[in-house]
């Protein structure tokens, strides 16, 4: 779906969607949707926005879109329909699409520390900056909703509405290139985490410390809310050391 209620665009693609620079338009844009499509923005099953409004907040021509989406339907990660319930959709991912050789493959790529280490110095940032500076009531209610759209999710689409609502306050905090870097280190956070299984205690504790970030930001509590994200990145980066190391 490429709009929200009120008939604008999806807010769910506003912290990933932006306009690429000159000279690299088509991989830029490839990289972009790449992104919308392994952080879950666009669930499976679901459409990606119209071709118009994809390329216009990507500032790219509608051909080279094309060849980005020919690209993603070549690597099995969207499908083309036609009709008037048409356009590009996003096939779903199975529940076991990480086997042994997927999961090696990760772990060669990725310097699991690096992820990590990076993710909770721009998670944190942004929790500071978001407490810091303050949200308007249109932003409050934006954070609000991500928050509870994770209370109310069932387990099989946790991890991506979990992913929403850190893009949110990503976001949120007012720095673009801050948001740009955490929506790719998430998407890489995002790749590890499928190679884990979910553990209900765990997301359960994840909660309670969302609500208490949630509301140290909303509060003001700049201290407290970087408090308590450093402390919610260090239970997911125990998690992911003790499965992956």
């Amino acid at each position: 779906m490429s709009v929200d209620a009120d008939g604008g665009p999806d807010d769910r693609l506003t912290p990933v969607l932006r306009p690429v620079r000159a000279g690299n338009g088509f991989e830029e844009a490839l990289e972009q949707i790449l992104q919308v499509v392994r952080l879950g923005l666009v669930p499976g099953g679901e459409r990606l926005p119209a071709e118009r409004e994809l390329a216009e907040r990507l500032g790219i021509s509608r051909v080279t879109l094309r060849e980005v989406l020919k690209v993603l339907q070549d690597q099995g990660l969207v499908e083309s329909r036609r009709g008037r319930y048409g356009g590009t959709f996003v096939l779903p991912r199975t529940p076991d699409a990480v086997g042994e050789e997927e999961l090696r493959r990760r772990m060669a790529e990725s310097d699991i520390e690096d992820v990590l280490r990076f993710r909770e110095v721009l998670e944190v940032g942004a929790a500071g900056l978001c407490a810091t500076h303050g949200l308007t009531d249109e932003q409050a209610r934006r954070l609000r909703e991500a928050l509870a759209a994770t209370q109310e999710a069932p387990l099989t689409d946790y991890r991506r509405l979990d992913t929403l609502l850190h893009l949110t306050l990503a976001e949120l905090c007012g720095s673009p290139t801050l948001t740009a870097q955490y929506a790719a280190v998430r998407a890489s956070v995002n790749d590890l985490l499928d190679c884990i299984p979910l553990l209900v205690r765990n997301l359960e504790h994840s909660q309670r410390q969302h609500a208490a970030l949630v509301e140290a930001v909303l509060d003001g509590d700049a201290d407290g809310a970087r408090e308590m994200m450093r402390e919610h990145c260090a239970g997911t980066a125990a998690l992911l050391r003790g499965f992956l190391a």
